[in-house]
């Protein structure tokens, strides 16, 4: 398995151009194709018909600036590809919703690439809902950058949070390309302070390590105590390692007629320090 082909938001977020060169530098080092998706978004016309007709105007103008908006991102995109030397890489306007868009075109790319809201930026929310939204309906990886630092190198040392879950096989699984390059793999599965010790635990973590192994991935399989929340026990533990990319399952539950991350990834999603591989 390996990375043909990633996905990038493009967008008027001041996150984007930082998003976007971590992309690049990502696709250089796989060697691989890169897409940036410039979505829209689209416009919400009342429903009465004498209150459209006196907006349609304002809505024709409105549209047109979100179109020039979009291709001038897919331009400065495209320029910036070539200052860069990503040898293959396209640009492409979608006039659709960010995360409609985002998960239609993730179905053709191998790992989308997202940033963290920045909680202290307008339309916070909307952002945050946005990569939840991606993370959840994606059927593709997605890596999420921090909205705050650089981040140079991805991938060369990593902690992967193991709690052999479907979710975290998936996250491993669908990492690999990453395992394969890194300098130094930590794979940690953690008992919470005072519950039972589950003795099937370690053997199963061996067998991981094995499965790697074969993979051609060179792990350290570590089971730990925590008396802390899980977010926080692995932000912990990455900031020990040093680690430059987090590897772990996204989970998620049915709220009514939507589907929503559960306590440890959305916890994840907040207080992030370092980039994140998520695979629901």
């Amino acid at each position: 398995m390996t990375y043909r082909s990633l996905l990038v938001l493009l967008d008027q977020d001041p996150l984007c151009a930082a998003r976007s060169q971590a992309a690049m530098r990502l696709a250089k080092v796989l060697d691989c194709h890169l897409v940036g998706v410039a979505p829209t978004g689209l416009i919400d016309l009342p429903l009465s018909a004498q209150a459209a007709a006196s907006l349609a105007d304002f809505a024709a103008r409105a549209w047109d600036t979100l179109r020039d908006q979009t291709e001038r991102a897919a331009d400065r995109f495209r320029d910036e590809c070539r200052a860069a030397g990503v040898k293959s890489s396209e640009a492409v306007i979608d006039e659709s919703d960010k995360a409609p868009s985002l998960v239609r075109h993730a179905h053709c790319s191998d790992l989308t690439v997202l940033s963290q809201a920045d909680p202290a930026a307008l339309g916070h929310r909307m952002a945050q809902d946005l990569v939840e939204q991606v993370v959840l309906y994606s059927a593709r990886p997605t890596l999420i950058l921090p909205y705050a630092g650089r981040f140079e190198t991805i991938g060369t040392r990593v902690m992967v949070a193991w709690d052999d879950s479907r979710e975290s096989a998936r996250a491993v699984s669908d990492a690999l390309p990453l395992l394969r390059l890194a300098k130094q793999v930590l794979v940690v599965s953690w008992n919470e302070a005072g519950a039972i010790e589950d003795k099937t635990l370690r053997p199963r973590l061996d067998a991981l390590h094995r499965w790697l192994m074969w993979q051609g991935v060179s792990a350290d399989v570590r089971v730990e105590t925590t008396g802390i929340g899980i977010a926080d026990a692995m932000l912990s533990r990455a900031a020990d390692l040093s680690a430059d990319l987090i590897v772990m399952g996204a989970y998620g539950h049915a709220r009514w007629t939507e589907r929503v991350l559960g306590g440890a990834s959305r916890g994840m999603l907040a207080s992030m320090t370092v980039p994140v591989l998520m695979s629901h």
